[in-house]
């Protein structure tokens, strides 16, 4: 970055002499800076991605790194070295020196964007202070601004962890499965709405569409449970079933939903992906669990048959093996390995960009809020492995 002006400065000569200099300030005709915006009008994005390199490889990876293991995206480093880094500027000649990892950090408070210097000179509007000069007709994008300062709020780390990983990869999963006709919380609490399974209901509680699949051209109805019943009813599903896998003895008639002949529809068997919480949900109680195809338990009082089988060890998908066609999962409680990937969440590999997976598989392997046993299976012993090395991925 270069100074739009730069002050009296004082240098001291090897005789001992001090010599004050005076630079002109630079000008452009026809630029008037007092009205120009350069500040972030709207909170930053925090589910933009930021990493100071533009190459990140994931700490899960394979031995010899396949396509899914690296994150490629713009890095901070890049953004500062286009923007302020030249021979005549901040590569040498004008301070800071802004060629290396620690002369940028060393502009910043690390989780406090808005006290960083660095965060000030890009988005000041002074033009006295503005970097890049206001009059250079140069400014960062609205991206680049804000991967700056998710960069300095996640801690301005020289590499990436669960703090920077999490929101961009709960908002590629939400944004990508949640879609209407997919892993959505209203769309699946509508299939059992429609079946009667959530009792009366008014005009006001459920919204219909038709989608129209653009491959087959073929249209299917869903029905959509609304707030407030949506939370009300999402919300008791998921307690019932963690209560029920906590102890599905005590808790038997806490197991959750499927008390009909035979399956609703498909919407009615994803599990919902819209929050945080239904991706953690997901993953430690998969739906393969939650749903089957024919009755797994009959109720000797009731009767009523239930599709939600008992142990979610036993599950033979799970939600990282159903995005990630690079690695195979094994049955947690048998640990016995499938023989084909499940990659078609993200369509074979082509719904998600080979750095969203890697960036999804770094968050889901660094977040505490996994447990290990969906990690790294119960006993330790790894339950996902790469297809082309038969390498185990363990703590």
């Amino acid at each position: 970055m270069r100074t739009t002006k730069i002050l009296p400065s004082i240098f001291l000569l090897s005789g001992g002499l001090l010599l004050s200099s005076l630079f002109v300030s630079c000008t452009k005709e026809g630029v008037n800076a007092s009205q120009v915006s350069r500040a972030l009008l709207d909170k930053p994005d925090s589910t933009i991605f930021a990493q100071f390199y533009d190459s990140v490889a994931i700490a899960k990876r394979d031995v010899t790194p396949d396509v899914n293991d690296a994150i490629l995206a713009k890095g901070v480093f890049t953004i500062v070295k286009s923007n302020c880094v030249s021979a005549s500027c901040h590569g040498g000649a004008v301070s800071p020196d802004l060629r290396s990892f620690t002369g940028i950090r060393n502009m910043v408070v690390p989780g406090n964007p808005a006290d960083s210097k660095l965060y000030q000179l890009i988005t000041t509007s002074d033009l006295k202070k503005a970097m890049p000069p206001i009059t250079f007709g140069v400014d960062l994008s609205v991206t680049e601004k804000t991967i700056i300062y998710n960069w300095i709020k996640n801690g301005a780390k020289e590499y990436p962890d669960v703090e920077d990983f999490r929101p961009s990869a709960i908002s590629l999963i939400a944004n990508g499965c949640g879609s209407a006709n997919c892993h959505n919380q209203a769309t699946a609490t509508g299939a059992w709405a429609r079946k009667g399974l959530l009792g009366t209901l008014s005009t006001s509680d459920t919204s219909t569409f038709v989608y129209i699949n653009p491959a087959t051209n073929a249209s299917t109805l869903y029905a959509q449970l609304k707030d407030p019943r949506l939370s009300i009813e999402w919300k008791a599903y998921k307690d019932s079933a963690r209560k029920f896998f906590a102890d599905t003895v005590a808790n038997a008639s806490f197991r959750v939903y499927k008390t009909f002949s035979t399956p609703v529809s498909s919407s009615s068997t994803r599990g919902p992906l819209n929050t945080y919480d239904d991706i953690l949900f997901d993953i430690q109680y998969p739906k393969s669990i939650r749903s089957n195809s024919g009755i797994v338990y009959t109720d000797p009082v009731s009767l009523k048959g239930f599709y939600c089988k008992g142990d979610p060890l036993s599950a033979s998908s799970s939600l990282i093996s159903r995005i990630d066609s690079t690695i195979l999962l094994a049955v947690p409680r048998t640990g016995i390995f499938a023989t084909a990937h499940q990659g078609d969440m993200a369509y074979g590999d082509g719904g998600l960009s080979r750095s969203e997976i890697a960036l999804i598989k770094a968050w889901y392997f660094s977040d505490p809020n996994i447990p290990d046993t969906w990690k790294y299976g119960p006993t330790g012993a790894g339950i996902f492995k790469y297809r082309k090395t038969g390498t185990i991925i363990k703590k």
